[in-house]
């Protein structure tokens, strides 16, 4: 499939997330925040000076593991060398609600992002704003559990387990899999068989080590945060896919962006790809590079027992796994948290195909969902 990928080390929201119902992410925004003025990647533009058809581009990402290419690519200079002479202006997002917002209303450009408000986004707007132009990465998220209340799968019954929000990726793939169980549980409420807590990332550490929750389905560096904390990965979610791939995060851009300026959408996207090239040669480096942005964006670099384990889960790759962003919808149609969407058109991996190729990569596929 011509993925950019390896184990960042075999062995990050958020970052992440899957189809939202539309009123919930619409109500679920959390804001962003800019790059802070003096930080190294902070309104970057390239000595090389390559004119192209925009002076800036604005891109949005989170502070999270699972944006290891915005972070790393950001903070080593590597997208900004590909845009020459454009700037690249970043901007920091919690949650992808607000991110689509600044897209759908036009003061972001391009942003990294999980597939549930890429799904969204899409279509919310009736397909007629966003695109997914790349994939990012995949993986990094694990079931953790309390190894004094859970010790296997089937102890999950009856207990109290926490996902990011409602509807999102490790929501519906949380439900999905309590499905395959089995088990009954209310998709709108949580309540049933197992009790699914609805916790934001930020407080879910505070509430396992409180007792509140008794395990939680999280992307990274939750995940990893909970185990510092005293808690044990009962299940990856990486080992449930077939070929264990699956998306968690995707690079999008706004379709009047991509329309006026696709120049430097392809500029771009020959930075994030030398930026997986870089991250999976070096990947000590990338492991320091990414904290370091972390440190900037948020004042605190994350400690080596948090960062160390969860940075080999997380695959960089420049393929956006369609088929499996597919199935993910599938999963939240199937739990009835959203109604069947067509996804015809959210792809347009043109450009992203074109560098590819240029490359000598093998190209990359929309699994039939791209733009006719």
């Amino acid at each position: 499939m011509g993925t950019t990928r390896k184990t960042l080390k075999r062995g990050l929201a958020a970052a992440a997330a899957l189809p939202l119902l539309i009123g919930a992410l619409a109500s679920c925004g959390y804001g962003s925040q800019a790059a802070k003025p003096g930080d190294k990647a902070a309104d970057v533009a390239s000595t090389d000076g390559k004119k192209l058809s925009a002076t800036e581009v604005r891109v949005g990402y989170f502070p999270n593991l699972t944006h290891a290419t915005a972070l790393v690519g950001i903070q080593e200079g590597l997208i900004a060398k590909e845009l020459g002479a454009t700037t690249i202006k970043p901007q920091t997002f919690n949650a992808g609600p607000s991110e689509i917002e600044a897209l759908n209303g036009g003061s972001l450009d391009i942003g990294f992002i999980g597939p549930s408000p890429s799904i969204n986004g899409y279509v919310k707007s009736k397909g007629t704003n966003l695109r997914i132009i790349s994939g990012s990465a995949s993986g990094g998220v694990k079931l953790v559990v309390n190894p004094d209340k859970i010790k296997t799968l089937d102890d999950l019954k009856g207990k109290k387990i926490a996902t990011p929000q409602k509807g999102n990726t490790q929501d519906v793939a949380f439900l999905n899999w309590i499905a395959t169980k089995g088990w009954n549980v209310d998709p709108e409420s949580g309540k049933g068989d197992v009790s699914v807590v609805r916790t934001d990332n930020k407080v879910t550490p505070d509430a396992f080590k409180t007792g509140s929750i008794d395990g939680a389905w999280v992307p990274e560096p939750t995940a990893s945060k909970l185990v510092a904390d005293g808690g044990k990965v009962l299940l990856d979610e990486t080992d449930l896919w077939p070929d264990k791939k699956f998306v968690i995060t995707n690079i999008i851009v706004s379709q009047k962006f991509l329309n006026e300026h696709e120049d430097v959408v392809e500029a771009f996207l020959r930075g994030t790809v030398k930026t997986n090239e870089w991250i999976n040669a070096n990947q000590d480096k990338a492991k320091t590079s990414a904290n370091a942005k972390l440190a900037a964006d948020g004042g605190k670099p994350l400690d080596a027992k948090v960062i160390d384990p969860a940075w080999p889960s997380i695959l960089v790759t420049d393929d956006p796994l369609a088929g499996t962003l597919k199935t993910e919808s599938d999963w939240a149609v199937k739990a009835k948290l959203i109604e069947q969407p067509d996804l015809t058109g959210i792809y347009d991996l043109r450009p992203l195909n074109k560098v590819l190729k240029a490359a000598g990569k093998p190209e990359v596929s929309d699994a039939g969902l791209g733009a006719k």
